[in-house]
């Protein structure tokens, strides 16, 4: 009953939607920074006063090992908890490297630091590092030991040039793989960050690059990721594929334009012999083409490539390739996810090649005689029979220098993205995928981060046919305290944890979380999480190899009926949801707002109606007295008809369940008058016993019903809407807080006076112990006078008959003494009158003590 005061006071605050949003495109459950960090599903690093852009990740799975990549630092952690263990070494740039780098303009904070941009395992117990240094890039051996044991984490003192292989500024991107120790790397080559390339540097061959300032190899490129893929049993036949951006060449795109691009080079491309020395020979790029088809025809492009993960499956040579996209537009912002096959990619290498030619000079697929051997075909055994690409004829190395691009663009698979973000504050910015076994299939899991610092679990669910997917976004979560851009990513599926770096720290979660989703077989099936499944007791990490007759999961469909039916028809309490019943009062012609709002997002309410004495339920629908909000039911003005009992029922996938049973009573306007009245009567009543001080009498049994019931579950009968009623509890609420601080302010200036009468009295005390004191020395100071005296004349008397009897025996000798004896008498009693006196005056005039 007390609830409805306080489902009341709520209601203040809540903003009516127009329209109802849309389900299927949302999380179905979205969980905060604060709710991911009390239910212990995240750990995070803070990171350093001194350092930030965590960017730069490698995950070394064997030493069990997260190195990160920072500003002026390179740190360890432990991949079961980064929070333990933590290793850091300080890398900063040379004193002389940032003063020039300030000279030259750059940011001092932000710009001449050494920023770790390379991070790759160089042999098995040291790792490959460069960074910025202050525009001007150095690499160096980071030493970690082979075995876990070993617990080494030290820089070798010995330092290398990073032209070519790290960026001079920080907020170029660069994408590198070191392989057979030789490092592939896609950077910016001088300070002015202009000659951009692909470097194939250390090893024992002679560095190799792109074609110098020629547009039509790169123009202007920002590089996402380089990979190594087989192309067949041969090892010579292995090539690099090269995942960047760039502005389109000149007649390819109506004005300037930003494409996503693919490149690929062969790992045993030594430069040619005549032409295109140190320069790679092999080079090829075609478009990926990421786009939704539009109803008039134009279709909408996301170009703006930002990551790319390769899953790997049994045929290590056919990949399938994820990327994440986003728009150049200004104007429309949009992210979203397509996914590419191997075999398509290959497709477009064999041909056309881009060639322009004709009137307008516009790019049209190259239609004359193609040099043999094909160029980019890797020089092998295999294909052509050339050993070296320095034996290949002019011919073919004149056309690659000329015709580095192909034609023909990359389709994703479907024609179209797997998964499509418009209508969001936010953008894609990272994505790692997951390969989950489930009960009926395998599944690709990804995890999506954004530039706000949210991570997205989407899981790709086929609809009639593997081809034919649907995205099934099943959660939403805030990894960092505050909006930030998740900038690398890191998935370990030894440790089913995933790690993220942006520039405030990094931060680590679980891949699953099977408790958060409910307690029910039918709340478990609904979420649809590969990694979760009903085990009979729990929503729980599901396993293949652990063969339970009570496991329930159904990822494809998502159907409870199927799943759980015969657990809720036994009346399993482990297996079907509680309902929450609640009482409600309300008052005729008042406003009420029931309150029913379910955890998963993509759930539809529907609302019952379940009248007294009758078994018929009535679904409400909406008119001007119900409006139905995603927090509840709004019932304007309230009449005996509506009570009764209100159920709320969740609709998702096809599956209804009860969340919430009210039952609400209507009280009569003419009964609540009598209630009002008789409750003023007992206000005054306490009132005037209180100002008789004398204490309230007991309240009777009909007393506590209204006094204590209906005073917080009814509100006034004339007010007829809710603003009323908010502007009513808003003026009681000020109206106690002005009491309230009254009160305090009598209470402080009772304390007040009553320390101010404590203080005087203790000065009154230590003044009377004083006068106390003053009094005691005087009169001991008047005893030791009366004691000296008493002598003095006990002296006197003593010696006057020794004076008188030596006056008879020797009167004639001692004349003189005689008189001299005399002398001392009258000076003894005239020192006693004259202290008799004294004491006298000053026992009359009562003078007060000298000390006082």
């Amino acid at each position: 009953m007390a609830s409805l005061w306080g489902t009341l006071v709520l209601l203040c605050g809540v903003v009516f939607s127009a329209a109802q949003q849309t389900k299927s495109n949302v999380p179905r459950l979205k969980l905060s920074y604060k709710d991911m960090l009390e239910s212990n599903n995240l750990v995070t690093f803070e990171g350093l006063a001194t350092s930030s852009a965590y960017h730069t990740f490698l995950l070394d799975e064997e030493k069990g090992r997260l190195v990160v990549g920072a500003k002026d630092h390179i740190f360890s952690f432990n991949l079961v908890n980064i929070s333990r263990d933590l290793d850091q070494i300080p890398w900063r740039a040379h004193t002389s490297r940032i003063d020039e780098c300030k000279w030259a303009g750059k940011d001092l904070m932000r710009e001449c630091a050494n920023f770790i941009k390379v991070l790759q395992p160089f042999n098995q117990t040291h790792l490959y590092v460069c960074g910025t240094g202050a525009f001007h890039p150095v690499c160096a051996y980071l030493e970690v030991g082979k075995k876990i044991e070993d617990s080494v984490f030290r820089m070798e003192p010995q330092i290398e040039n990073g032209r070519g292989k790290s960026p001079y500024d920080p907020k170029l991107q660069t994408a590198s793989m070191l392989i057979d120790g030789e490092l592939y790397s896609g950077t910016s080559a001088d300070f002015m960050g202009r000659d951009f390339a692909i470097f194939r540097t250390l090893g024992l061959h002679h560095p190799i690059r792109t074609e110098q300032h020629d547009s039509r190899w790169l123009n202007d490129p920002r590089f996402v990721s380089v990979h190594v893929i087989p192309e067949s049993d041969n090892p010579e036949d292995d090539k690099i594929y090269l995942f960047f951006r760039e502005n389109a060449m000149d007649g390819e795109h109506a004005g300037k334009a930003t494409l996503a691009r693919i490149g690929q080079l062969c790992k045993n491309d030594f430069g040619g012999h005549r032409s295109l020395v140190n320069k790679w020979t092999t080079f090829l790029k075609a478009r990926l083409l990421c786009s939704v088809p539009g109803l008039n025809g134009i279709d909408t492009h996301f170009d703006e490539l930002q990551d790319v993960f390769l899953i790997s499956s049994k045929d290590l040579k056919n990949p399938i390739v994820y990327a994440v996209f986003t728009t150049s537009s200004n104007i429309f912002k949009g992210s979203a996810v397509c996914m590419y096959s191997m075999a398509d990619i290959r497709r477009v290498f064999l041909g056309p090649y881009a060639h322009r030619d004709g009137p307008t000079y516009q790019w049209v697929p190259f239609q004359g005689r193609v040099p043999y051997p094909r160029p980019g075909t890797c020089p092998s055994q295999t294909f052509g029979g050339f050993a070296s690409t320095k034996d290949l004829p002019d011919d073919v190395v004149t056309f690659a220098r000329g015709h580095p691009a192909m034609f023909n663009p990359v389709y994703p698979i479907n024609n179209r993205p797997i998964i499509m973000k418009t209508d969001t504050d936010y953008q894609f910015t990272q994505i790692v995928v997951d390969r989950v076994e489930a009960e009926d299939g395998q599944y690709d899991v990804m995890f999506i981060g954004t530039d706000m610092g949210t991570v997205l679990k989407v899981v790709s669910v086929p609809r009639g046919s593997w081809q034919d997917l649907e995205e099934v976004l099943l959660e939403e979560m805030t990894v960092f305290r505050e909006p930030t851009a998740i900038t690398a990513m890191e998935l370990s599926t030894k440790q089913q944890q995933l790690y993220l770096g942006s520039d405030l720290g990094v931060s680590q979660m679980p891949l699953h979380r099977c408790e958060v989703y409910g307690k029910a077989c039918a709340e478990c099936c609904l979420a649809r999480d590969p990694y979760c499944a009903w085990d009979g007791t729990e929503c729980s990490r599901y396993f293949p190899m652990a063969k339970r007759r009570t496991r329930r999961q159904d990822i494809r469909n998502g159907d409870p009926l199927t799943q759980c039916s015969d657990l809720q028809h036994h009346d399993n309490p482990n297996g079907q949801a509680t309902v929450l019943d609640k009482t409600l009062y309300g008052v005729e012609n008042s406003t009420t707002f029931l309150e029913c709002s379910p955890k998963s997002q993509r759930a539809l309410i529907l609302w019952q109606y379940l009248p007294p004495n009758d078994d018929r339920i009535q679904d409400i629908k909406a008119e001007d007295r119900f409006v139905r909000t995603e927090q509840g039911l709004l019932i304007r003005s309230l009449n005996k008809m509506d009570s009764g009992t209100y159920v709320c029922q969740a609709v998702e996938h096809g599956f209804m369940q009860a969340l919430l049973k009210v039952t609400l009573e209507v009280i009569d306007a003419d009964r609540l008058d009598d209630l009002t009245h008789r409750k003023d009567e007992a206000i005054a009543h306490m009132a005037h016993s209180i100002s008789r001080d004398t204490p309230p009498a007991r309240e009777s049994p009909n007393q506590k019903h209204w006094y204590r019931d209906f005073l917080s579950l009814v509100n006034h009968p004339t007010l007829n809407s809710v603003d009323e009623f908010c502007e009513q509890v808003w003026k009681r609420e000020r109206k106690q807080k002005r009491q309230k601080a009254q009160q305090a302010q009598q209470v402080q200036q009772a304390q007040q006076v009553q320390q101010t009468q404590q203080v005087q009295q203790t000065q009154q005390v230590q003044q009377t112990q004083q006068i106390q004191q003053s009094q005691q020395v005087q009169q001991a100071q008047q005893v030791q006078q009366t004691q000296q005296i008493q002598q003095s004349q006990q002296v006197q008397q003593a010696q006057q008959p020794q004076q008188q009897q030596q006056g008879f025996v020797h009167a004639h000798t001692h004349t003189h003494a005689h008189v001299h004896a005399h002398g001392l008498a009258s000076k003894w009693k005239h020192l006693q009158e004259r202290q008799k006196g004294r004491n006298r005056r000053t026992h009359e005039l009562e003078r007060a003590p000298r000390s006082v």
